[in-house]
């Protein structure tokens, strides 16, 4: 009644040299669906990530044209017939464009700070993180300090939004009787473009601070001394 419905297919579909793709597609369904479009998440072995992203966006572009109406079957319809000219097209721009694609993708780094309250299974939950914040590209630090525990990533603001996806939908952690469930207590306290003055993270790491301070220091040497004191006091409170 308030998160709506999230279910994932998976179809095989004859790419350009007649190989089969297994796509795994994860359809979010938000409580007003059809009258606002799914979010959709992309995987496959035989894919890239970024012909992945491109699958992706070009099902949401039709997506929109269905507006208002049922669409997740007329989707998977439409991927399996469009598949092959969707690769073949997504190689033609990257060989005519890499170089601008590089520019513009440089330019338009996001970095969001998110909150998680706890992580019951810690081991595998941060095993997950790291696996995520590597296939989509995403530089950054997973956090702990006391009870605090914070995800600071930077890169593409699409992959950031995936990654979102990502923890919201699938079973991360346990509960109180250890069954695996969905990451219910996650919370996006900043969103916002890198800029100039902030420090840009070549790797994601996992850091643990045994003090305020120590943890401080980190968001200062980043660059993110504003950012530290606007949203990180509050959580002791």
């Amino acid at each position: 009644e308030t998160h709506g419905f999230t279910f994932r297919i998976q179809i095989s579909v004859k790419e350009l040299l007649d190989t089969d793709v297994l796509l795994k597609l994860l359809f979010h369904l938000p409580v007003d669906y059809p009258s606002t479009i799914p979010d959709i998440s992309v995987s496959s072995d035989q894919l890239t990530r970024a012909q992945c992203m491109d699958v992706k966006d070009k099902l949401l572009e039709q997506a929109k044209k269905h507006l208002s109406e049922p669409m997740v079957h007329d989707l998977i319809l439409w991927i399996q017939q469009h598949l092959k000219y969707v690769i073949k097209q997504f190689a033609t721009v990257c060989n005519e464009n890499t170089l601008s694609k590089e520019t513009s993708a440089e330019d338009g780094i996001w970095m969001f700070l998110l909150h998680l309250d706890h992580m019951r299974a810690k081991a595998k939950y941060v095993k997950t993180v790291e696996k995520w914040a590597s296939d989509l590209r995403l530089t950054g630090r997973l956090m702990f300090m006391g009870k605090i525990i914070l995800i600071l990533l930077q890169g593409d603001r699409s992959n950031i939004k995936e990654y979102l996806i990502l923890q919201k939908t699938s079973k991360v952690d346990v509960d109180s009787s250890g069954k695996k469930c969905k990451e219910k207590m996650i919370s996006v306290l900043c969103e916002t473009k890198v800029q100039s003055q902030h420090k840009r993270f070549q790797t994601f790491e996992v850091k643990e601070y045994s003090t305020l301070d120590e943890l401080q220091k980190e968001f200062e040497t980043a660059g993110l001394t504003t950012l530290f004191s606007e949203f990180v006091p509050p959580l002791l409170k």
